[in-house]
């Protein structure tokens, strides 16, 4: 019996058995053991298993997977480059809290720094991206209990003890031999309950409500925003992946209103999630005085370290008036061709389903546009990256509901190969792409007014013709060209895999 193989069936089994049941695996040799234990529990339907040829999309696959289901996601890789390709994905998680574990097949630490072959020192390789981190010497089961391990695994990527979930890493640093038939996983499997933690009451602050007030919500602001501000009867300036963008608060086009003298007005800013998308709103969170609801996912919010307070609660005293919101609310939504894109995608997606922003100019510009309803809106905000979002866009997938990802051409393309999914069975998945032939969103920085246009397409632009049609069908997607919105809201019904490369001319931009 190989005890590497009796290590992986006895961990993957405990895993499985505390709700970490969506496992993605890369193919590799040293974590042939994790794999066949993983594979015997899929077989037997206790886990759904994922095989991945890259990595780096792995990552975020199963990152989407955990941003939709709340447990967390587990992902096996050999040894070497294997492990750092996860770091883009890590990193998301632990800037966006959502729970991943990691299981990095790893050579014995005596061969470190010995120039022995896909060796490389794993530990430390995530840095401070994570809620745990476990170096194991397999062999020595006396000293690393798998269940042990499985158990502390989860609670510290649901963020038990902590309240703050994220990423976990065990290394496992396998011998040979590396695997046999049995044990089988299937002899340990058992369903068993991570122990919470004891219960802590949330902490209140009660703030009293100015004139010149307004709630700013950012990514996974969630509905404590939107309440705070019914109570105080303020504007509610929400992002699209706010979860918080509705309600008779809520402000359509803010990034208008904050052109205005009612951004000089503004003295009091309230603020629930991560606000990444608008320069205008770190400008007024800049000069305001600020008060933050903690956020579980984000961690402390205060980049220009003007915070008056922070509490897991915020409880309004007073109320603004209905003059001061109405201010807020009379302009119009934005007519840009991105905004109004933007808006069909945002009025077509049901209570069911999910939406996904990618990191490009749609997303800036849907904020100035979105109409007030509750929608499943996502988006890699953590760290704001155009990394992994098609892959993302599949892990939401996997779920079960239909998803749509409402991308950039370059997005799609710094993601492409994640198209493959052969090896994931049927999914409701459609990529919009907003094709504007490069980076326009580089158009909208300083740097656009100081360089000339040839200078400016050359570093920045990334000017692009690839045939998306083609690319589509390498993949086996369902592939249309289209050029208005109309010819949009015919293909939103359809089902499976489509690429829907929607053309935005320079009058649509």
């Amino acid at each position: 019996m190989s005890s590497s193989q009796e290590f992986a069936a006895r961990l993957i089994a405990q895993l499985a058995g505390a709700g970490a049941t969506n496992f993605y695996l890369a193919p590799g040799a040293r974590s042939q053991s994790l794999a066949i234990a993983a594979g015997q529990l899929a077989q037997a339907g206790k886990i759904q298993l994922s095989v991945r040829l890259d990595e780096r999309s792995m990552g975020f696959v199963a990152l989407g997977r955990a941003m939709s289901s709340g447990s967390p996601s587990v992902l096996i890789t050999t040894s070497g480059t294997a492990v750092a390709n996860l770091h883009p994905a890590v990193l998301e998680a632990h800037h966006s809290g959502v729970p991943l574990i990691v299981l990095s097949a790893d050579r014995p630490a005596r061969l470190r720094g010995k120039g022995a072959n896909q060796t490389t020192n794993q530990v430390g390789i995530f840095a401070d991206a994570l809620r745990q981190m476990v170096d194991v010497s397999v062999p020595e089961m006396g000293e690393f209990d798998p269940a042990s391990l499985a158990l502390d695994a989860v609670a510290s990527a649901i963020g038990t003890a902590t309240n703050s979930p994220g990423p976990v890493q065990l290394n496992l640093q396998f011998q040979e031999p590396l695997s046999a038939n049995e044990p089988s996983a299937l002899e340990f499997f058992k369903p068993v309950e991570v122990s919470p933690s004891q219960p802590q009451s949330p902490s209140e602050l009660s703030v009293e409500v100015h004139q010149g007030a307004v709630v700013v919500a950012g990514s996974l602001a969630g509905p404590q925003a939107v309440e705070f501000a019914k109570l105080a009867n303020l504007p509610l300036l929400a992002e699209p992946p706010s979860g918080a963008r509705y309600s008779e608060q809520a402000v359509v086009n803010y990034a208008a209103a904050l052109k205005t003298e009612l951004a000089e007005q503004v003295t009091q800013v309230f603020v629930y999630g991560k606000p990444t998308l608008s320069r205008a709103i770190m400008r007024l969170i800049s000069k305001a005085e600020v008060w933050v609801c903690n956020s579980p996912q984000h961690g402390v919010f205060d980049p220009f370290g003007n915070a008056m307070g922070f509490a897991d609660q915020l409880v309004p005293r007073g109320q603004s008036s209905s003059d001061w919101l109405e201010s807020w609310k009379s302009f119009p939504a934005s007519s840009t061709g991105r905004a109004e894109l933007a808006n069909l995608i945002w009025e077509s997606t049901k209570p069911d389903e999910n939406l996904l922003f990618g990191a490009s100019q749609i997303i800036r510009e849907a904020e100035a546009g979105l109409s007030p309803r509750q929608v499943n809106a996502y988006a890699n905000r953590g760290l704001a990256g155009i990394d992994g979002t098609v892959s993302t866009a599949i892990g939401l997938a996997q779920g079960g509901s239909r998803t749509r990802a409402l991308i950039g051409d370059l997005t799609l393309l710094h993601d492409a190969s994640a198209l493959n999914v052969s090896t994931l069975g049927a999914l409701d998945l459609q990529l919009i792409v907003g094709n504007d032939g490069g980076g326009e969103i580089f158009r909208h920085l300083e740097v656009a007014q100081s360089l000339s246009p040839e200078v400016l397409e050359k570093l920045f632009l990334t000017p692009q013709q690839v045939n998306l049609e083609q690319l589509a069908a390498a993949y086996g997607w369902n592939y249309r060209m289209v050029t208005n919105l109309g010819e949009l809201q015919s293909l939103l019904s359809e089902q499976g895999l489509w690429l829907i490369d929607y053309l935005l001319s320079p009058s649509k931009a």
